[in-house]
Parts: structure tokens; sequence; C-alpha cells
């Protein structure tokens, strides 16, 4: 129950930090279960501050779960496309974060308007196109927008953060809103100055060992 118990910690800090309040978003862990591949999500509907062990669902790679308990997140489909595409990730946290849902409206990337776009693996943190939640389209369309990169927006949605822990994905979700407020700040004085590739480049090799420290 050690990662049942992580998944309940981090969701109750992303309601009580307003990352993603109430019954919104979802976060998972992979795991198996009698021998089965797969990972344990959040539950569908409740409310994170009364979650128990018990009520975490385990879903297998193939998508299967018990249908006589509780139910997994609606957007457990998008979790399986993740984990199937980049193998090496241990954790998904998604969040309704205020700014990230307000920039994800527009669907366009974040472009680097400052070096620390680059925690997300890039030049810019990509948007989703939208789609219908809880839908396969939307687990396409997300997977696409986190080809090389560890987080991106989804349109008129909000965000996605994969790490190699919950703790590292549920530090870059809010390294993301954080950034979304910044944007949306900066837009307010006019259009910001946006830094290149080639800075970025230099940008992001020294990320690596920023990470490290």
């Amino acid at each position: 129950m050690i990662k049942e118990k992580k998944i309940i910690k981090f969701a109750i800090k992303m309601s009580k930090t307003m990352l993603s309040p109430m019954r919104s978003g979802n976060i998972s862990i992979r795991a198996s279960k009698n021998g089965e591949k797969g990972f344990l999500i959040t539950p569908s509907g409740k409310k994170y501050e009364s979650l128990k062990p018990n009520q975490i669902v385990f879903v297998t790679n193939k998508g299967k779960f018990n249908k006589t308990y509780f139910k997994p997140s609606s957007e457990w489909r998008f979790h399986q496309s993740i984990y199937k595409s980049k193998p090496t990730i241990e954790s998904i946290v998604h969040t309704h974060s205020p700014c990230a849902v307000a920039v994800s409206c527009f669907r366009k990337p974040i472009p680097a308007f400052h070096y620390m776009v680059g925690l997300a693996g890039g030049n810019d943190i990509k948007c989703a196109k939208y789609s219908t939640f809880g839908t396969k389209e939307l687990s396409v369309n997300i997977t696409r927008a986190l080809k090389n990169r560890t987080a991106c927006l989804i349109s008129n949605h909000g965000q996605v953060s994969v790490g190699n822990s919950i703790e590292e994905a549920f530090e870059l979700a809010e390294e993301v809103e954080n950034l979304c407020n910044q944007y949306i700040n900066s837009l307010r004085i006019g259009i910001p100055k946006i830094l290149s590739k080639k800075e970025m480049t230099r940008v992001l090799k020294k990320i690596k060992n920023y990470k490290k420290g």
C-alpha cells in the first residue's frame, strides 16, 4: 500500500494547494499486481481528502480493471498511452491548475519567453489538440504533444506532467503552473521577447545538471 498512500498524499496536496481542487485532475504511479504490469490511479469522482488506499484503482497496461469495484479516473486512457510511449517514466500528474487552464484555452504552445520553459524538455511547452475528456482521441493528442517533452498543456482542459517519481512529476506540474502565471503576466505588458533556439539549446544542456542538483 506504499504507492497507494503516496498517490493519496500528493492528491491531497494537489487539492490543498489549488493545483487541482476538489475532484479535478488525477495522479498515477506505474505498478504491478498479481504478476501483471500496469499502473495505480486515483478513482473517478472522489474527493481527495476522503481517499483510502483501497480506493486507488489498478489498471493493467491493456486497460483492464475490476469493474465491480471503484472506477478509475475518467482520464485513465491517456495515462495508459503515456506509460506505453514513455517506458522509463514512473508517474503522471494531471491538473486543472488555474493558469495552465487559462493558457490552454488559446490552444497554442508556450514559447521560450523564460529559460525555465526548458524544464519540460524543449524550447517550448506544447499544447495538445482538443478532444472530449476521457476519449481515445484525447489520449492520442496528449501522447503526441509529449513527444520529446515531460509536460504539456491540454487545450481547454489543463496540463499533464511526467517524471521518474511522483515527487518529480508533481514538482514539474508546479513549475508549469508557475510558468503559465508568469506568461500571462508578461502578456499584460505586451509581447515578450522569445529566447532563440540557439540559446535554448544551451539552456537545455545546463538544465540536465540543474535537475540533478
